[in-house]
């Protein structure tokens, strides 16, 4: 149905001589009023605003339309205020050991729906999925990934609301790579991750998603993405093989789209639950008491969620030492260059009382112990970081826990770094983070991120099992340090052989060529 502006113009200005400024007068008339009904007829024939069937005033037909009319742009304002949206599937992600210990959703696209289960990864900005492959995973064996789960492959010509974007689009990055104005816009993306990358062209479809609430009102938005090629690298065994859900800045993003064709709020948040359960919500904003710091922007490069860290405390020690850090959910554990990555992890070591794990190529982290056969008297300092503007983040999984043939080991989840400090997820387990754009804030709580029974239900559908915890109990605050074994939240046990763990500290800080 067309729309027709509410009010016509019928004076034009009047000048006011001791200041020269223009008076514009206008002349209003109502919706439904006779100068906007032969407005109508002049300018469409009456063909594709039918005047015969103008509603009555006063009619039910009247007020429905007027309604409707009102609940739309009232709509359109609360989706820039409080309004929150998810994937059509649920909220809910999930930390998938076999495939890089990344965070996965599922998500819907195109006409009739196909399901991807994507990475998600803020130190990104596109999204793509496997499309029209040249080289891809293998959708013939799935077992590495899971028995129950079947790769997808996105046809272009299998969706009837798929449309190729052309190099006039303001979304190709890559022009000079065109042949013409009209030809297919490539892309190319290549990540920190040993020869690890994506190309392909540019795609808009439809992503089908939901309301967050108790309504569950479906929306179909329109967003841009990559059609994914030809991938290499990471992502033809381990991480991402059925595609990256970039949560960057750059307006390439899906929230970036969602925030500018007015869905949400410029906004969005992550949950990362202890058993490997979390949640994502666009448009949230996070609660007026939760803890927050300023993102680092630098006009000269594109914006990331980079933050500032002014102190670290492990156990009874507190390490003066400010560094700049990226909030990468792409990247499974922490990393850290010197000088905060040897303060940190010998402070770590001077207060553990476990003997040190002998170093094993297999391993990629350097501060590992062998846990006490009574893992009741295996202590671990507690951790926890202060950020500028001086909120506390405590670190609830700074270690993780590893069966080594009949052994049981513990490390610090921390990597050392050559070139840039990231917060991985590890780091970030037992919060509800906010990405807030429009503020340029990092907000953070600690939050139950689901309802126990929506979880369980999801995790049998999705045949995905939660980590295998390691006790269950009460936390030690007095020496600065915590009982191992009985901490009040659980830390996961990865099983060898321990390949995967390997590929599982990769980073998806994202490089365009």
């Amino acid at each position: 149905m067309v729309s027709f502006l509410i009010f016509l113009i019928t004076a034009t200005g009047l000048l006011v001589s001791s200041s020269h400024a223009r008076i514009f007068t206008f002349e209003l008339h109502h919706r439904f009023s006779d100068p906007v009904k032969k407005l109508a007829a002049q300018r469409t024939g009456g063909v594709s605003f039918p005047v015969d069937n103008w509603p009555a005033k006063g009619s039910l037909d009247y007020y429905t339309q007027l309604a409707g009319h009102d609940r739309f742009l009232h709509g359109r304002r609360l989706a820039k205020s409080d309004g929150k949206l998810t994937f059509a599937d649920g909220n809910s992600t999930f930390r998938i050991s076999s495939l890089g210990f990344l965070h996965y959703a599922t998500v819907t696209l195109g006409t009739p729906g196909m399901k991807f289960l994507v990475a998600l990864d803020t130190g990104s900005d596109l999204f793509w999925v496997p499309c029209d492959c040249g080289n891809c995973t293998s959708t013939d064996d799935s077992t590495l990934y899971n028995s129950d789960f079947a790769l997808s492959i996105y046809n272009l010509n299998g969706s009837s609301t798929s449309k190729k974007v052309t190099c006039s689009n303001s979304f190709c990055y890559h022009r000079n790579n065109c042949l013409g104005t009209f030809s297919h816009c490539p892309y190319s993306v290549s990540y920190l991750s040993s020869e690890t990358s994506t190309s392909g062209i540019l795609v808009e479809d439809i992503l089908h998603l939901k309301t967050d609430d108790n309504e569950e009102d479906f929306v179909q938005a329109y967003v841009v993405f990559g059609c994914g090629q030809v991938q290499t690298g990471s992502f033809l065994d381990v991480a991402a093989p059925n595609g990256l859900f970039g949560l960057g800045f750059e307006k390439i993003s899906v929230p970036s789209i969602l925030s500018q064709e007015g869905y949400i709020a410029d906004s969005f948040s992550m949950c990362f639950g202890h058993d490997g359960v979390g949640r994502i919500n666009f448009g949230d904003k996070g609660s007026l008491d939760q803890e927050e710091t300023p993102f680092n922007l630098n006009p000269l490069h594109s914006p990331r969620y980079n933050v500032s860290v002014a102190q670290i405390r492990v156990g009874t020690n507190i390490i003066d030492s400010e560094f700049a850090a990226l909030f990468d959910t792409g990247t499974s554990f922490t990393y850290l260059e010197d000088p905060p990555y040897t303060k940190l992890t010998e402070s770590f070591h001077s207060q553990i009382q476990d003997p040190q794990y002998a170093l094993d190529p297999r391993i990629p982290f350097e501060y590992c112990y062998e846990m006490s056969p009574n893992s009741s008297t295996s202590l671990v300092p507690t951790m926890s970081l202060t950020m500028k503007g001086g909120g506390h983040l405590v670190i609830y999984d700074p270690i993780i826990v590893m069966s080594m043939q009949s052994q049981l080991i513990y490390c610090l989840a921390v990597l050392k770094s050559q070139d840039y400090n990231i917060i991985g997820q590890n780091f970030m387990t037992g919060y509800r983070f906010v990405f807030d754009r429009e503020k340029a804030t990092l907000g953070w709580k600690k939050f139950d991120c689901y309802d126990i029974e929506k979880a369980s239900m999801s995790l049998n559908k999705t045949s995905v099992q939660p980590a295998v915890a390691v006790g269950n109990g009460t936390a030690i605050e007095s020496d600065g340090k915590n009982n191992f074994a009985q901490k009040s939240f659980a830390f996961p046990v990865y099983q060898m052989p321990i390949f995967g763990l390997i590929y599982s500290c990769l980073v998806f800080l994202v490089l365009l060529v």
